[in-house]
């Protein structure tokens, strides 16, 4: 984390201020009105221990670092009041960033926040600054203790919240740190602000190292807020890494890659065809092979992609025109089988209407399960532009199917 002196010279500048004078015995007076930003608050040291104070201050402006201990010194064995040890400390903390000494830094303010004196106006640079030093030197629990005071002052500070999770992450509590980037992201949405990609990326991250189911549903999120095709290839793979789903499942979730955009080298590619072929989708494997060698992310004219190539356009040959035969026997059956696999076939044609007219029918027959065809229908409806449609079909796919059903909502929600 990067300590910010500059947000510290803030907390800095009353070390420098001449000291108001000590207070005297005096008749009652009138109540003061209520401070103004002209009228702020300033220390009042004690008589006992002016002349320490002038000397310590002498030296720290003067950045005369040999004497700089002794006057210190001097100045804490005379002080006698909150205002006395808030000044001294203020001085110390000077003298400290003067010398860019992180660990001396951390002393001082621990002091300024132990003097007693009233800190509320820079408890949140001094906490925070705080948190940053003992980060960086690795002791969390310190570090932890700081934003846990920061943040009851400024239970909404986004940042720290942020800062926090990562102490909790570096103390062994990944769940507690995935959790609070999770409720800085919602602070930031609450006051209509967009959280940093950099956040949602820590947070599925942590939470796929960690082997947490919420990994997907954080995956998810960041696709939403950030949908772009690098993003999407992630979010999918760490769904089909997730889940644990056989073909059927990574052939659907591979068909959300095609639609956006997200195939990427030879991995991805020969990955879908294989299954495709292997499931007995050679025209879909076909067409896309073609885009791969149309958009140049694979080689034609490699072995293994040529050969998928000659035996998927072998396969496919006189396939779509039996589809429309298989289509009206299909409708006209009983059984939901013949109706899914034409329907299959059609998306895989991209001719999605009729795609979803089968899925359709398959739902009202006998062997069908409906979360396979619910999913599947909202595809085809959403590759065809019907998103109402389409979230209606998906919304309804449960079980296992369920996760691929929530990355195609997705998909839809970051449509147009």
């Amino acid at each position: 984390m990067t300590f910010n002196r500059t947000a510290l010279g803030l907390a800095l500048a009353s070390a420098s201020l001449a000291f108001a004078p000590a207070a005297q015995a005096q008749a009652p007076a009138p109540a003061p009105a209520a401070p103004t930003a002209q009228t702020a608050k300033q220390p009042r040291v004690s008589e006992t221990a002016r002349k320490e104070l002038v000397a310590l201050q002498a030296a720290v402006n003067a950045k005369d670092t040999a004497n700089i201990p002794a006057a210190l010194a001097a100045a804490q064995a005379k002080a006698k009041t909150a205002d006395d040890r808030y000044m001294i400390a203020k001085l110390q903390l000077k003298a400290a960033a003067d010398a860019n000494n992180d660990t001396a830094i951390a002393q001082a303010i621990e002091g300024v926040i132990a003097s007693g004196y009233d800190i509320s106006a820079e408890s949140g640079v001094l906490y925070s600054s705080l948190a940053k030093i003992y980060y960086n030197a690795k002791a969390y629990d310190r570090a932890s203790a700081a934003l846990d005071k920061l943040l009851q002052i400024e239970p909404n500070n986004a940042d720290a919240i942020v800062m926090q999770a990562e102490a909790r992450h570096s103390q062994g509590k990944t769940a507690e740190a995935v959790a609070m980037i999770q409720k800085a992201i919602a602070v930031r949405a609450a006051a209509g602000q967009k959280a940093q990609e950099a956040w949602y990326k820590r947070a599925v991250a942590l939470a796929f190292t960690a082997k947490m189911p919420s990994a997907v549903a954080l995956s998810r999120d960041w696709v939403a807020a950030y949908p772009n095709a690098k993003n999407w290839r992630d979010a999918i793979r760490i769904q089909q890494q997730t889940s644990g789903q056989g073909d059927e499942a990574m052939i659907d979730s591979m068909r959300l890659a095609l639609a956006t955009n997200s195939l990427a080298g030879e991995s991805d590619y020969y990955r879908f065809v294989s299954a495709l072929m292997a499931k007995g989708y050679p025209g879909e494997a076909k067409t896309v092979l073609e885009q791969g060698f149309a958009a140049n992310a694979i080689d034609k004219s490699r072995g293994t992609f040529a050969e998928l190539y000659a035996q998927a356009s072998a396969k496919a040959q006189g396939d779509r025109e039996s589809l429309g035969a298989s289509a009206k026997a299909a409708q006209a059956g009983p059984d939901a089988r013949k109706a899914m696999v034409t329907a299959d076939a059609y998306y895989g044609y991209g001719e999605y209407k009729a795609a979803a007219d089968l899925y359709r029918a398959a739902l009202g027959k006998s062997g069908v399960d409906k979360d396979v065809a619910n999913l599947r229908l909202g595809m085809a409806l959403a590759r065809a532009g019907d998103k109402a449609g389409a979230t209606a079909a998906l919304n309804a796919v449960g079980g296992t199917q369920a996760d691929v059903a929530k990355l195609w909502l997705t998909y839809l929600a970051t449509r147009v």
